[in-house]
């Protein structure tokens, strides 16, 4: 008997057969019921209004870009006949292809022109034509990015612009991208602003039921975002993975509703034998006379680390989660373990559905963190300097996770922006930590116009929290938490992009307790009690420079080479139970051995004891020298060389500014 879309009981989907044939019982398809009524309340549906309002953008749009074909053809000498022949079209994919979009969304589009279109027209004549559109605003290109891109509001709608020419002399409307053909003889930038269509538009076709896919897909995203786990440059899954990784569990179970879905997505998941890969269909050889690389662990050592390998379905194949860390990993298998636990009560009908969608605890959830603050005075700059950082902070999670009391390394998904206000040096000094002095919280741009060195300065923050190893058995007094080599390592590593300028980009790391975490983490929520971050948490050297009481990673304004192990190499001390350090984090067996950096660890100056009695009360920024042992420190310092030693490490990391900073260096 034929099933919903055509959907038979002899026929396979993906590599494997169907775990289940069996269609939906009653039960069954009461629970999708419940299901999608929680999602309704959670407004993740856009209005028919706004469905509406896409429709017209993408078809303006799409007159646009003919037209924008049409003008330059004619300017490289052809017809007006030839020209309008040559076509050119729209596509989307991501969210809004796969039919998952929420209220608010972006639009995720590619432009395809034929092959007399080069790149430097798409990013010279169309931004033109679309800044003469009254509905065009906040218009932005990124011709660099590894997959360039135009960013545009249309009509108040967000759209996400990419660029491809294929090796045709016109583009017809009828032609479709599942054609690996098209892509011989492409270079790599088109090839990858292919991929997005090409990928969602095969799974719509792998799918057994598109409807119950996007349903599903719509409860997992929910899902994902609520419990932080949805952010491909942070190590989690992204909204292509998650989109696999639902189509395929609905190649297991065809003939099953959306409610069924997401409970067997946690039991399938929670049980997957990683690092065996998430395949919708057999990996294809190239086609003829197309030789570019795809996923293969037999051949590629990179493709042998990835730890939860899921291959995208369209040639050429690829690892969508290589970013994925061990402790990422750890997590989402914690993740999948929960949502299973959840959703079979769910399944009884001893918790609501509302159970599944929790907010997360991470701000709650570990008792350290290190907290990432990249800065700039200027926004333009700081949009590019903070996407820098936040592409290349899974590098340091990565080094952090390696330290041999660290059992595990927790990136947020996403770091928060702010631009604050200040009016003295010592508020930049906050400010640029990532702290929120009282007087700057609802201070306006108005507040410092025409005030003497004020002005403006511009931060996003990101935060990793740290699980540290419960002290051994039998083990007395402090022990040494040194990270100040990864720490050293990444304050290095971003300052190597080729855009970065000392003058105006800045960024620090410091290590803090979870009381002592920023108010805005917690979203208006209430939070655990924390001290206020403010000027008082910095005294002056004997140079007369200002420096934060407990010294930090990177610097402040004033202090020219900050160290690198001042604030990373701590010792904490009244480690929480081994109960409290691993709840809800079980330890995983590594697959594979990486390399691991060596921690230098070196004795305590002699003069600390006497800096520590100078610092007690300082605690605003970071925990007070009584609960911390300075690492990498040199053996046999004085407490009278030791705020030299501070401000002159080999780590410079804050941005010395004439404009913002003139009074602080005074």
């Amino acid at each position: 008997m034929a099933q919903p879309n055509g959907i038979t009981p002899s026929k396979t989907y993906g590599v494997t057969g169907a775990i289940s044939l069996q269609p939906a019982t009653k039960p069954e398809q009461q629970l999708t019921v419940s299901l999608m009524e929680e999602l309704k309340r959670r407004n993740i549906f856009e209005s028919p209004e706004e469905a509406r309002a896409r429709e017209i953008v993408l078809g303006r749009l799409d007159v646009l870009v003919k037209q924008f074909v049409i003008n330059v053809s004619i300017s490289l000498g052809m017809s007006e006949a030839v020209a309008r022949d040559s076509g050119g079209k729209i596509f989307t994919f991501g969210s809004y292809r796969l039919g998952v979009h929420g209220p608010g969304a972006d639009i995720d589009t590619l432009c395809v022109v034929p092959r007399h279109i080069t790149r430097e027209h798409f990013f010279e004549v169309l931004p033109t034509m679309l800044n003469d559109r009254p509905e065009v605003t906040e218009l932005a290109t990124v011709p660099e990015a590894f997959v360039p891109i135009i960013k545009l509001k249309f009509s108040s709608i967000e759209v996400d612009l990419l660029f491809a020419r294929l090796a045709l002399p016109s583009i017809p409307d009828s032609l479709e991208l599942i054609d690996d053909a098209l892509l011989k003889n492409l270079d790599d930038r088109c090839v990858r602003s292919l991929g997005g269509s090409r990928v969602t538009d095969e799974i719509l076709r792998l799918v057994p039921d598109v409807t119950v896919f996007r349903d599903s897909l719509r409860a997992i995203k929910l899902w994902a975002k609520s419990r932080a786990v949805y952010s491909n440059v942070m190590g989690f899954c992204g909204g292509v993975a998650w989109a696999m990784c639902v189509a395929r569990v609905c190649q297991l179970y065809p003939n099953k509703p959306a409610g069924t879905i997401v409970n067997r997505f946690f039991a399938v998941l929670s049980q997957w034998n990683w690092p065996s890969p998430v395949l919708l269909k057999p990996i294809g050889p190239a086609p003829p006379g197309d030789q570019r690389r795809i996923w293969n662990p037999k051949i590629y050592p990179q493709d042998r680390g990835h730890r939860m390998p899921i291959i995208t379905p369209a040639y050429p194949c690829m690892c969508s989660t290589h970013n994925i860390t061990k402790s990422t990993a750890q997590i989402m298998m914690t993740e999948f373990k929960r949502g299973l636990a959840v959703t079979d009560e769910i399944a009884t009908g001893t918790k609501p559905w509302a159970a599944l969608f929790d907010k997360h605890d991470f701000f709650t959830r570990y008792r350290y963190y290190l907290q990432i603050t990249a800065s700039s005075p200027n926004a333009e700059i700081q949009l590019k300097w903070a996407g820098t950082v936040e592409a290349r902070l899974r590098q340091l999670v990565m080094k952090v996770e390696e330290v041999d009391t660290v059992d595990l390394a927790h990136p947020f998904i996403k770091g928060f922006e702010r631009e604050s206000y200040y009016l003295t040096s010592d508020e930049v000094r906050v400010i640029q930590v990532g702290g929120v002095p009282p007087d700057v919280k609802g201070r306006t741009r108005a507040d410092i116009e025409g005030k003497e060195g004020a002005g403006t300065v511009y931060t996003s923050s990101f935060f990793i929290g740290l699980l540290v190893q419960p002290k051994p058995a039998g083990h007395t007094g402090p022990r040494k938490l040194d990270i100040s080599y990864p720490v050293g390592e990444f304050t290095r590593m971003v300052k190597q992009w080729e855009g970065y300028a000392e003058d105006s980009m800045g960024i620090i790391v410091r290590y803090i307790k979870g009381a002592q975490l920023p108010d805005y983490v917690f979203d208006g929520e209430q939070r655990p009690s924390a001290s206020v971050p403010s000027s008082k948490a910095f005294k002056r050297t004997k140079t007369g420079k200002a420096k934060q009481a407990t010294a930090g990673i990177g610097s402040i304004p004033g202090q020219t080479n900050p160290r690198s192990g001042d604030l990373a190499g701590t010792t904490p001390t009244g480690q929480p139970s081994h109960s409290q350090q691993h709840e809800g984090l079980p330890r995983q067996q590594e697959t594979q051995q990486q390399e691991r950096p060596t921690i230098v660890k070196k004795p305590r100056p002699s003069g600390a004891a006497n800096q520590d009695s100078v610092d007690r009360n300082h605690t605003a920024i970071t925990p007070p020298l009584s609960e911390m042992k300075l690492a990498n420190q040199e053996a046999g310092s004085s407490s009278s060389n030791h705020d030299q030693e501070l401000s002159n490490g080999q780590h410079d990391s804050s941005p010395k500014l004439t404009n913002v900073f003139a009074s602080v260096q005074a």
